[in-house]
This record gives C-alpha cells, sequence and structure tokens, in this order.
C-alpha cells in the first residue's frame, strides 16, 4: 500500500482528520527546508505538501507569490527540491510528500524524467494547480507507472458532469478549494463550504480535503467537521518568513502547527 493510502487508513482507524501543511521548498531559507520538514511532522503533520517555486505563481495570493520568489533567487529549482525530499527520507520513511505547483518546470525536465526521479527521491503525489482534468490523462499514466499520485482539484465553481470525471479518476486524496479564488484571501465560509464537502466525499473514492482560507486553530477545526483532512498554507509560509537561521524556522513551524493539531484531535 502507497503511503498516502496508509495514513489515510491509520488515521480512519484513530477517528482523526489529515493534517497537511504547505510551505515553499527553499523558503525561508535553503538550509532550512529539511528542518523544517522534520519540524512539521513533530508538530503532528500527517502528510507535507512542499511548494516548488515558479515565477508565475497564478493560482497563490501574495504571501506565497513572494515565497516563491525568493526561493528562486536562492536558487531553488525542481533539482533542489528533488534533493530535499531525498534528504528528508534519510529520517522519515513514512510521512507522505506530495509536491504542489505548476506544469512548466515538470514539462521542461521532462514528463517522464521528472517521475522516475521524483519517485527515487521518495515522492509520493504531485498536485498540478494549472493542469487541467481534460488534459491530465496522459501525466497521470505516467506518474501512476513511477508510483506517483496525481492529486485532482475540485472547486465550488467545478460543475457536475467534470467533478465526476474527476472523482473517477481522482489518486491519494481529492484537494478541495473552499472558495474561488487565490490562497491566502480572507473569505472563508465554513458553513457553505462544509455542505460541499459533505456532497463530495460521498461521491469521491479517496478522501476529500479542504485548502485555501485556513489559518489557525479554530478555521482548521471548523472545515475539518465535513473533510477528511484540512491543508493550511499560506499561514503557515507567513509565520516562517525571515526566520534567523534553520533552526528558528523549524522552531516557528512546530510553534504555528502544534495548535492546529490539538484543534483537530480535540
Amino acid at each position: 500500500m502507497d503511503r498516502i493510502s496508509r495514513k489515510f487508513e491509520l488515521l480512519r482507524g484513530a477517528g482523526r482528520k489529515a493534517l497537511i501543511p504547505f510551505f515553499t521548498a527553499g523558503d525561508p531559507s535553503l538550509d532550512a527546508t529539511v528542518p523544517v520538514m522534520h519540524a512539521l511532522v513533530e508538530a503532528g503533520a500527517d502528510i507535507i505538501e512542499l511548494g516548488v517555486p515558479f515565477s508565475d505563481p497564478m493560482a497563490d495570493g501574495p504571501v506565497i507569490q513572494r515565497s516563491s520568489e525568493q526561493a528562486l533567487r536562492r536558487g531553488a529549482g525542481l533539482r533542489y527540491v528533488l534533493q530535499a525530499v531525498s534528504e528528508f527520507r534519510k529520517l522519515d520513511e513514512h510521512t507522505p510528500v506530495v509536491l504542489m505547483g505548476y506544469l512548466n518546470p515538470i514539462e521542461i525536465h521532462g514528463n517522464v524524467r521528472f517521475a522516475g526521479e521524483a519517485a527515487v527521491a521518495g515522492v509520493d503525489g504531485v498536485l498540478l494547480v494549472d493542469l487541467p482534468h481534460e488534459e491530465s490523462a496522459e501525466t497521470r499514466d505516467v506518474f501512476s507507472a513511477h508510483g506517483l499520485q496525481l492529486i485532482a482539484l475540485a472547486s465550488p465553481t467545478t460543475t457536475a458532469e467534470r467533478l465526476r470525471a474527476v472523482c473517477e479518476s481522482a489518486k491519494g486524496y481529492l484537494y478541495y478549494v473552499s472558495f474561488a479564488g487565490v490562497t491566502g484571501a480572507g473569505h472563508l465560509d465554513p458553513a457553505a463550504a462544509g455542505l460541499r464537502l459533505h456532497a463530495l466525499r460521498a461521491q469521491s473514492r479517496v478522501p476529500v480535503v479542504a485548502g485555501f482560507g485556513i489559518k489557525d486553530a479554530a478555521s482548521a477545526a471548523a472545515m475539518a467537521q465535513e473533510a477528511d483532512g484540512v491543508v493550511v498554507g499560506s499561514a503557515l509560509v507567513e509565520s516562517l518568513a525571515g526566520a534567523s537561521g534553520p533552526a528558528d524556522a523549524a522552531s516557528r513551524a512546530v510553534a504555528f502547527l502544534a495548535p492546529l493539531r490539538l484543534a483537530l484531535d480535540g
């Protein structure tokens, strides 16, 4: 059984919800990425979404855009991201790692080459924000051949017909974008999102997690009521900004995430 499926099976058995933090590889510094990953696991992360820096992150708000730009200036390209995952795997063989980013860097690298290198590094899944479902079959097949899950997205504007197709082909888990907008925006409506999540979980063959607009323990707990897990990104990235070094970044990661873990378990 793959790491993602195993993780959700363990969570279901324990009656718990998945906590999935996102941060950008290479920010707040190149040498902080792996320590922050380990710190997040220590604080209760079940899966880590590691952002692949990109020059035009159109689905992201200013916090993650700025983080991505800074990481790129430091030299955090795709090769660096895979090296970071490989280094993380030396001490952690169990926590699933999902790369989140955009199609362009992977196409430049080559889908087959990327999939092979990602699998060797220890990547479990990939979420490509700008890959339309209708054009995803070839990429999904290449990834599946190397044991990688292509994580699908759904949103409040996804049509019923498209949602059926997404649910049929979803791998790993389904990422529900809680509102139409960019990451880090502040107009989350937990009640409206909860209704959509309830219906989506009844239809999906894989667990459904909610992201966008989750900033703290209260919003995480509210969204987890109808989801199998929650993703928190911009608020975590913001909390890491300006860290003085890897140890400080790791300490900030624990301080930010631990209250969310307590809220979900409570």
